[in-house]
């Protein structure tokens, strides 16, 4: 992975950069030591050389027997519990993964997103027909849109299969010792993972939260914790702006954001990474957005986008930046056929590949929005692969932290996620 961030020299200078590199470093050691805010939830820094084998291992284990009796897998979660998860499988997964006939790992269906009964109706329609086993990840069992997708569909499984069977095609990711899930699943019998106390769901996508279903869905999570291994140590063993990529990013976010641009458009020109940019809005918004400061996480994927938001970057109000996800290589190839009469005049692009015309479109995008006002920063990967995710991920993760140390905000707790609760709650008459 590497940070090209020159298409935001107009906007921000070295030496602004430079005279935030003091308190950066001091924000680095305190997330190193765990000693800064919300020190309590830093297991995500070190998470990497604390998988065990053991732990992998068993996780593989029980993936194998999830692949062997089950054509769906439903990952119930919201928020963190899920988003990490569909990032990874759906920037690995073939673009039409729904339609193919043939496959190896289960299809995973995502549920407890969502409080739309059209959505659950049309979910047991489907399960009604195919062979399933459930995943319901909630660290206190009572969040009630998971908690209400596991009743609905647990009572579909024990219905459809017994008790006996359904228990085992349930697997509950929850706390260690105490939580209405870990009761419950103490109670049944279910098999069950823990979410670490000290990692809060945004950060919990390397936890059996997020290994698990990846690797039911067929994804090598040994290559994908390689990649974060590779970012942890790259980021752990730079302590200067000039060759840490975490840094620089942080650095210049904020600096973007107090000049005025207050609006992050995570831009990517390929549709698998739609999830990826879910999860980077999660990361970033539940992370910053408190005290009345923060950045606003939004995201693009083009070249589709352009021909709807483009407009408004290249000549709206000035108040957007954009982090492009770069990828150099394809991972198949699609040859441009020759046309004789060419009649649509493109036959001028038979010596391109897609990619490659792809690439164009991103360059000249970039040009126009940058002398539109928006600045450029570009994070470029060779392709789309396991390892490539997991140094995304450990990159994004560092640098929010970072970023919200910056900011004078504590970027690991989400106060104001319970307000919308506690009103629904007493609407719904709960006592």
């Amino acid at each position: 992975m590497n940070l090209e961030y020159h298409d935001v020299e107009g906007f921000v200078s070295k030496a602004e950069m430079d005279k935030m590199a003091s308190e950066i470093a001091h924000h680095h050691i305190s997330l190193v030591q765990k000693s800064g805010k919300g020190k309590e939830f830093l297991g995500w820094v070190d998470l990497p050389n604390h998988l065990s084998k053991g732990l992998i291992m068993d996780i593989e284990a029980e993936a194998g027997k999830i692949r062997s009796k089950a054509e769906i897998y439903v990952v119930i979660g919201i928020g963190g519990s899920y988003l990490g998860t569909r990032a990874v499988v759906s920037a690995l997964q073939h673009n039409f993964n729904a339609l193919k006939r043939e496959r190896t790992s289960p299809y995973i269906i995502y549920a407890g997103q969502t409080l739309s009964e059209d959505y659950m109706a049309d979910l047991i329609e489907i399960l009604d027909k195919r062979d399933y086993a459930l995943c319901v990840i909630s660290k206190s069992g009572t969040t009630l849109e998971p908690a209400l997708s596991f009743r609905v569909l647990r009572s579909h499984l024990e219905n459809k299969y017994g008790k006996k069977e359904a228990r085992e095609r349930i697997i509950a990711i929850t706390d260690k010792e105490k939580g209405a899930l870990k009761d419950m699943a103490t109670k049944e019998g279910y098999k069950t993972y823990v979410v670490p106390d000290d990692i809060g769901g945004r950060y919990s996508v390397l936890t059996p939260v997020g290994l698990l279903p990846i690797a039911v869905a067929g994804y090598d999570i040994n290559k994908l914790i390689h990649g974060v291994k590779k970012m942890r140590h790259l980021i752990l063993n730079n302590a200067s702006i000039e060759h840490n990529p975490a840094w620089q990013y942080a650095a210049i976010r904020n600096i973007l954001y107090n000049k005025g641009k207050n609006i992050e458009l995570l831009v990517s020109y390929l549709p698998n990474l739609k999830y990826f940019s879910e999860w980077f809005k999660q990361l970033f918004g539940e992370s910053e957005g408190k005290d009345g400061k923060g950045l606003f996480p939004a995201s693009l994927i083009n070249t589709t986008d352009l021909h709807s938001m483009g407009q408004y970057i290249q000549e709206g109000k000035k108040q957007v930046f954009e982090t492009i996800i770069h990828v150099q290589s394809a991972n198949k190839k699609v040859r441009i056929p020759m046309d004789n009469e060419d009649l649509d005049g493109l036959n001028y692009l038979l010596n391109h590949s897609l990619t490659q015309i792809n690439h164009k479109a991103e360059q000249g995008t970039m040009m126009a929005h940058l002398e539109g006002g928006a600045p450029q920063i570009r994070i470029c990967i060779d392709k789309i692969d396991e390892q490539n995710l997991g140094q995304l991920i450990y990159f994004f993760e560092f640098s929010c932290a970072l970023s919200g140390c910056l900011l004078g905000v504590n970027p690991f707790d989400q106060p104001g996620v319970e307000a919308y609760k506690k009103n629904m709650f007493e609407l719904l008459g709960k006592k």
